[in-house]
């Protein structure tokens, strides 16, 4: 092990103390032994910094360190990206309440080592009893970077997976001064699309590590303010046009603005709030677009002539979205997850 390159392990938290321990046990059962963990407390205001210190004091590996001020979800990502050490050759993200399988690292590491190409590899994650998202074809380790990319772009399956189940090399976190795109809530879709613009992926086809549903964190509000396929469309604009050529973007383009009108023609027979269009609106004025309304009146046209063709579940999923939208208006600042 005195030769292993060393790993440095980041877990920002925020009220995390359900399921820290889990977390931070995880790190120290792990069947590779070089590495470091900063753990960032993000002002949390249950008993967190206790949990954390306490480890920090039976192991001189474990660092603590809290943020004067609070952050934000994806700043504070980025802060705790800031702490890997100097020293390190990988880096490995810890979200607080995952936690990894024992030959997590080691098995991540050895691919790395194996092909120095690579610039971050994945692996497979239980969420549950639910194994998440799809891998390389068994038994592809390695694929080239600008080519896996093309093809999540071109409508592919995702291969990248949660930062939890990565491990990126050190120096390409620290040659950024925000791993992360703080504007975007796929951020983390986003920092491999700009990693492998010059660097190879690789895939371990094994279950590495555990990511827990998060009810208040970035995948709540992905399902409240349907922040995916507008992500996607931010991710697409800016990168589309480094990883496809130019019939293949103007193709995709197409076909993405159709699908994000749908998913928007659902919202409008949900009868969503005005947080929701106003954050869909100002998202899109940043890009320099805005909503294609002939669009949107067709894709609603076209879901009531779905729903229409099957009025039995229609009227159970419009029943459900008008009781959402009645709670809205009575409670108004509980009945929907605030943007960070």
């Amino acid at each position: 092990m005195s030769d292993a390159p060393l790993v440095s392990v980041v877990t920002p938290v925020y009220n995390g103390e359900e399921f820290l321990p889990q977390c931070i046990e995880s790190v120290l059962a792990q069947t590779y032994q070089n590495w470091d963990f900063t753990i960032v407390n993000n002002c949390s205001t249950d008993d967190t910094l206790r949990v954390c210190l306490k480890y920090a004091a039976n192991d001189s590996r474990i660092r603590v360190v809290s943020n004067p001020s609070f952050l934000k979800i994806i700043e504070n990502h980025n802060r705790t990206l800031t702490y890997v050490s100097s020293q390190a050759k990988y880096c490995k993200v810890v979200f607080a309440d995952d936690w990894l399988f024992p030959a997590c690292i080691e098995e991540l590491v050895a691919q790395a080592e194996r092909h120095p190409s690579v610039g971050m590899v994945s692996s497979y994650a239980l969420a549950g009893d639910r194994v998440l998202w799809a891998g390389l074809p068994f038994p592809s380790y390695v694929v080239d970077g600008r080519e896996i990319c093309r093809r999540k772009l071109a409508g592919g399956l995702d291969v990248f997976g949660t930062p939890t189940a990565q491990l990126y090399r050190a120096d390409l976190v620290r040659r950024r001064s925000k791993f992360f795109n703080e504007q975007n809530l796929m951020a983390d879709t986003e920092a491999c699309l700009d990693v492998l613009q010059d660097s190879d992926f690789g895939f371990v086809h094994q279950v590495l590590s555990y990511s827990r549903p998060r009810p208040q964190s970035n995948d709540a509000l992905a399902i409240s303010f349907e922040t995916r396929p507008l992500g996607g469309l931010i991710i697409f604009l800016k990168y589309g046009p480094i990883y496809l050529n130019r019939d293949e973007y103007t193709y995709y383009l197409k076909n993405r603005m159709k699908e994000y009108h749908h998913v928007l023609a659902k919202n409008v027979l949900r009868c969503r709030s005005r947080a929701f269009w106003r954050f869909h609106q100002e998202t899109l004025s940043v890009l320099g677009l805005k909503l294609d309304r002939s669009l949107l009146a067709v894709s609603v046209g076209r879901e009531l002539v779905r729903m229409l063709l099957r009025p039995a579940s229609s009227a159970t999923e419009m029943t459900g979205w008008w009781r959402e939208a009645v709670l809205r208006l009575v409670h108004p600042r509980s009945s929907e997850v605030r943007l960070p």
